[in-house]
């Protein structure tokens, strides 16, 4: 018995070494988590200067520009797909001029959704086109004072009989007049759950999220049947993109512009474009009364998502489409944090971005 047990005692010391080393290289070998990014577009990401608006040329526009990045993002990111969808539910309310817009708003996600999939086919990635509602408050302040502009100008005289033939609001934008709906906070993002069961096994060719386009169908919970309505509203998609990048808990959150990072005293002599930039920094600039065009929404979006995020260490940054990776270095763009040292670093360059890189009007 008792040699028994000496050998026993010498077979396993070996045994136990081995697998201590096999565990210790189990661990080393383990792979870093992902960080985890929404990264949000614009409607006009599928709409080149001077093109019309037509599925081929979105179709070709995704394959060209959009498909690439997000692929090589995958590779190294978790990552989760939102876009705009101002052009598209424009041509779709002129088409459909009694439609409300949540039944607009959800005719255009199907179809941006079905062309960033079939682009994100043509490169081996897996994407899933969610149909997604947001909540919002029906007692919102944006319902009490339409202010988004949609759809295509009007004289006074067209305009005062659309609205007493179709109910609408219509306000002056310059010399003419267009349609106004409001334009609420999100709330909840009623498909959140099923976001999260498609991150849980993704990998690098799929499945891609795409949710939330162009702001998500605006929806509020009638009385206590647990039923939803739709509402005639437009939520921006950078404020809602915010709020998807706070429940998935992400670590970032870009927004892709065609323009860029963020500039001081655009269109200027002195203009120069931001590196990083801290939250309190950029609230100093008052964002939307400084910053051009569609900036303002963009920056007060990002500003929105990093500071109420859970994690401390959540950041934000604006850049163009094409430098989408190296923002995620900290190499193009702006990148926003809740405290810079210095409050604001500065690219080593000044004066006006590229031609092809300024921004469009929204």
């Amino acid at each position: 018995m008792v040699t028994s047990r000496l050998m026993f005692s010498a077979a396993a010391r070996p045994l136990g070494l081995q697998l201590g080393r096999q565990l210790r290289f189990c661990a080393a070998e383990a792979p870093a988590k992902k960080p985890r990014i929404v990264v949000a577009v614009g409607g006009n990401a599928l709409v080149r200067r001077g093109e019309r608006l037509t599925i081929e040329n979105q179709l070709k526009a995704a394959r060209d520009d959009a498909a690439p990045v997000l692929k090589k993002l995958m590779e190294t990111c978790e990552l989760i797909f939102t876009h705009g969808n101002g052009p598209q539910v424009g041509e779709l309310a002129l088409e459909r001029s009694a439609a409300t817009f949540d039944v607009l708003g959800a005719e255009s996600q199907g179809q941006i959704g079905y062309i960033f999939s079939q682009a994100l086919a043509s490169v081996d990635v897996t994407a899933v086109a969610m149909l997604t509602q947001v909540e919002v408050d029906p007692q919102d302040e944006a319902f009490k004072n339409p202010t988004k502009f949609v759809g295509p100008v009007y004289g006074a005289m067209e305009a005062n009989a659309l609205s007493q033939s179709l109910g609408w609001t219509t306000k002056p934008d310059g010399e003419y007049f267009r349609r106004v709906v409001a334009s609420p906070w999100p709330k909840k993002i009623l498909q959140i759950d099923g976001v999260r069961a498609l991150l849980a096994v993704q990998k690098p060719n799929g499945p891609l999220p795409i949710v939330c386009g162009g702001g998500g169908v605006p929806v509020t919970r009638m009385g206590n049947t647990g039923t939803y309505e739709g509402l005639e509203a437009v939520i921006d998609k950078d404020r809602c993109g915010a709020l998807l990048a706070r429940e998935l808990e992400a670590d970032g959150y870009i927004i892709l512009t065609d323009g860029g990072g963020i500039w001081e005293n655009f269109g200027k002599p002195n203009a120069r474009e931001m590196h990083q930039a801290s939250t309190s920094y950029l609230k100093g600039t008052k964002a939307g009364a400084k910053f051009p065009g569609s900036m303002g929404p963009k920056v007060e979006a990002a500003i929105d998502f990093v500071e109420n995020s859970k994690n401390p260490n959540a950041w934000a940054a604006l850049g163009d489409l094409r430098d989408a990776a190296d923002i995620v270095a900290k190499k193009a763009g702006t990148f926003i944090t809740r405290e810079v040292k210095g409050e604001v670093i500065w690219y080593n360059r000044e004066g006006c971005p590229p031609a092809d890189r300024v921004p469009r009007s929204p």
